[in-house]
């Protein structure tokens, strides 16, 4: 099978993940700056949200553009990808109701870190569709950035019941690690 339809599926899914996301945004009561105030964690969480999940579509779109075959462990691994996905407006209604606490903090690293894992499971799958020397193997190398992530994701899942704060600021700090589309696939194109 070709990627074709795996793409423009994921392009869907993904743009009603966002849609949904700027849904749960409430309108503010008031016409000046001063009423966004009272909603300024949700639109934080909101923000984050929105580029976390434009990081995935954007490594995706450049990953999928080496793929040449699709089979059913590569259909399965994406789905895992966009269920993880799907769960970042559950998030941002959660802090905007709760605040910077404690478990909904630790939720987000949660599903930032099953995130990763699952396009690392879909990044396995495309190479075992294609061989070990597809282009995509040739493509994903080394894995530094990606594991230094997965570390820093686990230990603001921990953090996030001594400090939240600081939870978030890991978080911060590693979409700004990805903000640059991932280049090996770039190469390659």
């Amino acid at each position: 099978m070709k990627p074709d339809r795996l793409n423009a599926f994921t392009d869907g899914v993904i743009a009603i993940i966002i849609t949904i996301m700027v849904l749960s945004l409430p309108v503010p009561q008031g016409a000046s700056f001063s009423a966004l105030r009272t909603d300024i964690t949700l639109f934080g969480a909101y923000g984050l949200s929105f580029v976390n999940v434009g990081i995935y579509w954007n490594n995706h779109h450049h990953m999928m553009q080496s793929a040449r075959r699709v089979d059913g462990r590569v259909l399965w691994a994406n789905l895992l990808l966009l269920f993880w996905l799907s769960l970042f407006p559950f998030l941002i209604r959660w802090i905007g109701e709760a605040g910077i606490t404690a478990m909904p903090v630790a939720a987000f690293g949660v599903v930032l870190l099953l995130t990763g894992l699952a396009y690392y499971m879909l990044e396995r799958a495309l190479i075992a569709a294609e061989g070990d020397g597809s282009r995509i193997a040739q493509a994903v190398g080394g894995k530094g950035k990606e594991w230094l992530s997965v570390a820093l994701y686990a230990v603001a899942v921990g953090l996030a019941f001594l400090s939240p704060w600081v939870s978030v600021a890991i978080y911060i700090g590693v979409s700004a690690m990805w903000l640059v589309p991932d280049k090996r696939f770039e190469r390659d194109a």
